[in-house]
């Protein structure tokens, strides 16, 4: 199941959705809006995306990982529009036989949602100042340790 929404992620229900009793682990991801990010503070964020086009994505992502594990039930729900502090913007659930290919999908799947899905953020601060962070360079500046305070806010144009 793929799935972008305007509603909370009901993620108690996503994870429900994917157990079954052929199933000896679920590994869920959830992904949050938090309050700092590196020395900025975090007013709200804004998601924006295509949906047919980032659904599709979404999709590809589901078929390879069904692809390389052997999982049961897979599922990639991801927020737009405004949240606020604390609220769940996107979750991956999977359910497998065991745990190792549980994890190892999920990390997998929201990995790379994260990475080609075009989802776009906008960060506002309480100054009512933002910048939009281009779901690439999010990823590559948290992996070389920069705060999206640094990337280019022209890059999601």
């Amino acid at each position: 199941m793929v799935r972008l929404t305007h509603n909370p992620i009901d993620y108690h229900a996503l994870t429900e959705a994917v157990r079954g009793p052929h199933y000896g682990a679920v590994a869920l991801f959830l992904g949050t809006v938090r309050d700092l990010t590196g020395d900025q503070v975090t007013e709200f964020l804004v998601y924006e995306a295509y949906p047919p086009m980032a659904e599709k994505k979404m999709a590809e992502i589901e078929a390879e990982v069904r692809r390389r594990w052997t999982v049961g039930e897979v599922a990639l729900v991801h927020r737009i529009g405004r949240l606020g502090v604390g609220e769940v913007s996107v979750a991956v659930a999977v359910s497998a036989l065991h745990r190792a290919a549980a994890f190892d999908a999920c990390r997998y799947a929201i990995d790379t949602l994260k990475e080609l899905v075009p989802i776009w953020k906008k960060e506002t601060a309480p100054d009512g100042v933002g910048g939009w962070v281009h779901p690439t360079s999010e990823l590559r500046n948290a992996e070389c340790g920069m705060r999206n305070k640094d990337t280019i806010e022209g890059d999601a144009q």
